[in-house]
């Protein structure tokens, strides 16, 4: 079956909208050209860069000059051409020997995925910015889904939005807001999605059955890693039909354990 990601990824305009509504442009430029650089297949040239991010060439060529200098960024001066360099290996390193919740949740993604023929993914929950997979599960079998560790979409996006709005503390304007931005293949209406919002915080996960991708059943249970606060989500991804046959409330059951078992691991009963 064709790999078709979970959540669209992030266009380089949406780069370039960020690096100008930044307080800080020097670090929203810097910071800008490594995730396009992280998302690109192959090597790319000053030019290129500068206009899918909408910046002046020499400032561009000052930013990637200053991060080839810090060893984050690689340049082929026969092709003229960057990429990222090893030194980004560094910080990753870092933030993973001091992630309980990738070692954590491993153990319970490969089970899920396994019993249940579906993709299982373990994400970072930054704000209602967006959501970065840490942990990813593949069953190997029927249906998987392209999507790797460090893969950024947007927050209130399927299953883990409908989490992130139940259980966190952002007003229904600034909510209403962030989801008139939103892309689905089926979008609901904002009612219906609050209605769906409120159905999550009183059943404890929630379920996107098709409207992210159509025939797709995506399911999310939050995970705390602080108490009050939203930090992580387990996701359960498959064919929704074949969700329904093979027992969906039982998928959920699992998730749900998972997800309050992690909790309790990370911070205590919440």
């Amino acid at each position: 079956m064709p790999r078709k990601p979970i959540h669209p990824p992030t266009r380089g305009s949406e780069l370039a909208d960020a690096v100008r509504q930044s307080k800080s442009p020097a670090i929203a430029r810097a910071a800008a050209i490594l995730r396009l650089l992280g998302k690109s297949d192959t090597p790319l040239g000053l030019q290129a860069i500068a206009r899918e991010l909408g910046l002046v060439p020499s400032t561009c060529l000052y930013v990637l000059r200053a991060l080839v200098a810090e060893e984050f960024v690689a340049f082929d001066p026969d092709t003229k051409r960057y990429t990222l360099e090893a030194g980004v290996l560094t910080l990753a390193r870092q933030w993973l020997r001091r992630n309980q919740f990738t070692d954590l949740a491993q153990p319970a993604l490969d089970s899920i995925s396994q019993r249940f023929d579906v993709t299982m993914l373990g994400v970072h929950i930054v704000g209602l910015d967006h959501i970065i997979v840490v942990a990813v599960s593949q069953s190997g079998n029927n249906f998987q889904l392209s999507a790797q560790i460090g893969s950024r979409f947007p927050a209130l996006i399927s299953a883990t939005g409908r989490c992130i709005a139940a259980f966190g503390d952002h007003s229904p304007g600034e909510l209403e807001t962030r989801f008139r931005t939103l892309r689905w293949d089926d979008p609901p209406s904002f009612s219906e999605w609050q209605a769906q919002v409120g159905q999550t915080r009183s059943q404890g996960f929630a379920v996107d059955a098709g409207n992210y991708i159509s025939g797709v059943t995506v399911v999310a249970a939050p995970v705390w890693k602080t108490r009050g606060q939203l930090s992580h989500a387990l996701v359960a991804i498959g064919i929704g039909s074949a969700l329904r046959q093979g027992g969906l409330p039982a998928l959920q059951d699992a998730l749900l354990s998972s997800a309050r078992s992690l909790s309790n691991q990370l911070c205590g009963d919440v």
